[in-house]
């Protein structure tokens, strides 16, 4: 009877883990850049899947020839929007929740321990990963990891068979995101050590017994050969090879790297660097505490992963899902060293599920219905949703009423811009999510969007390069109180969150 209650129990706080789960991989939809994501699936779907040449969305770099990075992704999108009708903002927050606690939950089935733990780790690791959630492409990218990190403990297992899913994985990731390189790099590395630690086992040079496998040379011939692949096919897409030649030049803009904040350094400061500190912080005192497994290849890769999360804010789900597996491990054996060295635990097994499940539906009680309401009306009802946050839909719908009193090319702020592009497809934008790194000789949009919003002293001329006659402005920024007070400029409109102004005649 006690051990029938025991599994009751479990299997209680493992459902309850679950709602944890779905209560923080379901997001609303507040993601900057998923409306020029949307917008651009909406354009490919209607015009038979066909791509833009050059960019159709902004009057500042008409002529710059757009690389999609995320063309079946943004077409998906829009057949999900489209085919839901209403409930078309619903289906794009099931989609990216669905694909978040995919990956999370792909990378946890890494670890040989029972669900219980698999499932704490996720929670503890995506409450971590909270800021990077939501309607955000990347998470199709951190999918490709888990899985790629899964086919590589298939193949490690003895499972050779499991190496021929590389090419395909990597042709639909490459065509789904642009973050396919980080598979690519990631298993070039997991080889390049595999081949390190065989050398060093068959000459003698590691004398320690590993626990990790070890792959023969056949193993790894077949790996070499289905990676080999698996590169080639990623030339399979609407832009052949120039789609590397793109990636690598957003990836080596030095003013791009330096001016956002998801390509900074992690930093102590607000919730999610302390958030992240904390993650690091446990994990080091688990392994400190309880690792005691000679795993060469899973070190090295866990140290490179954390060093490129330290780098850039980026990368910190990336390690995050790495980890994943080792956190689970981790867990189990805190558990499993708690009940040899208390005995007593052991006896009292019942009740002291009950207390861990009873601390986990008082956590999740404590999240609370009204975070999965707001959830659900930012899908149901986006317009309405918005009312509450800082996007500016209240002038979106003056915009759309008084139309003829403004100009012909805006300016909008950079978070604004994928906004626009949802709520007002007939605009051409100034900038957007899509353009840090787009530069056509001396016409750099986002260092001019920069120059234009310096603090001390905002550079006007940027307007008039590019022949802006109305703008939508966030208020109380400098430039915002400079073109208010600007004679050149009248204020047509404002509201507690922004300003739109136009040039008088």
């Amino acid at each position: 009877m006690g051990l029938s209650s025991s599994r009751g129990i479990v299997i209680l706080l493992d459902l309850l883990l679950v709602a944890f789960i779905i209560n923080l991989v379901l997001q609303p939809l507040l993601e900057p850049d998923l409306g020029w994501h949307l917008r651009a699936g909406l354009d490919v779907v209607a015009h038979g899947w066909r791509l833009p040449d050059t960019d159709p969305y902004s009057h500042t770099m008409p002529d710059w020839h757009w690389v999609e990075h995320a063309w079946l992704t943004d077409g998906l999108l829009a057949l999900i929007y489209q085919g839901m009708g209403a409930f078309g903002g619903v289906g794009l927050i099931v989609f990216f929740g669905g694909v978040a606690g995919l990956a999370w939950w792909t990378a946890s089935g890494i670890a040989r321990v029972p669900r219980t733990y698999r499932l704490a780790a996720m929670v503890g690791s995506l409450w971590v990963a909270l800021p990077f959630l939501g309607a955000r492409t990347q998470l199709l990218s951190l999918l490709g990891v888990a899985v790629l990190l899964r086919v590589w403990a298939c193949i490690q297992q003895g499972h050779r068979q499991w190496v021929w899913t590389l090419p395909p994985l990597l042709l639909c990731w490459a065509n789904l995101h642009g973050g396919f390189t980080a598979g690519l790099f990631l298993m070039t590395l997991l080889l390049s050590l595999s081949l390190l630690l065989t050398m060093c086992v068959e000459r003698r040079f590691c004398r320690a017994a590993l626990d990790e496998p070890v792959l023969s040379w056949s193993d790894l011939g077949y790996c070499a050969i289905a990676l080999g692949l698996a590169a080639a096919a990623t030339a399979v897409n609407p832009y052949g090879w120039g789609l590397y030649v793109e990636i690598y030049d957003s990836l080596t803009d030095r003013f791009m790297l330096e001016t956002l904040r998801e390509w900074q350094p992690v930093s102590l400061e607000g919730w999610a660097g302390r958030a992240y500190g904390l993650y690091l912080a446990v994990l080091l005192c688990l392994v400190a505490g309880w690792y005691r497994r000679v795993e060469p290849v899973r070190w090295v890769m866990l140290l490179l992963v954390l060093g490129l999360s330290l780098r850039h804010w980026r990368n910190v789900t990336l390690f995050l899902v790495v980890s994943l597996p080792l956190v689970a491990e981790l867990l189990a054996a805190v558990a499993a060293s708690c009940l040899r060295r208390a005995p007593l635990l052991k006896e009292r097994t019942t009740p002291v599920l009950l207390v861990l499940t009873g601390a986990t539906a008082t956590a999740l009680y404590g999240q609370g219905l009204e975070h999965l309401d707001h959830v659900w009306q930012s899908g149901r009802a986006p317009e309405r949703y918005f009312e509450q946050t800082e996007y500016p839909i209240e002038a979106v719908r003056w915009i759309r009423s008084h139309r003829h009193e403004l100009g012909t090319r805006l300016y909008n702020d950079y978070g604004f811009g994928g906004f626009l592009l949802w709520h007002l497809p007939e605009e051409r934008i100034f900038i957007d999510g899509r353009m840090p790194a787009w530069r056509i000789h001396d016409r750099r949009i986002f260092q001019d969007y920069v120059e234009l919003n310096r603090d001390d002293a905002p550079q006007l001329a940027v307007l008039d390069r590019y022949g802006v006659d109305w703008g939508l402005i966030q208020r109380g920024t400098g430039l915002a109180k400079v073109l208010e007070g600007h004679q050149a400029w009248q204020t047509v409109y404002t509201d507690p969150k922004v300003v739109i102004v136009r040039r008088r005649s």
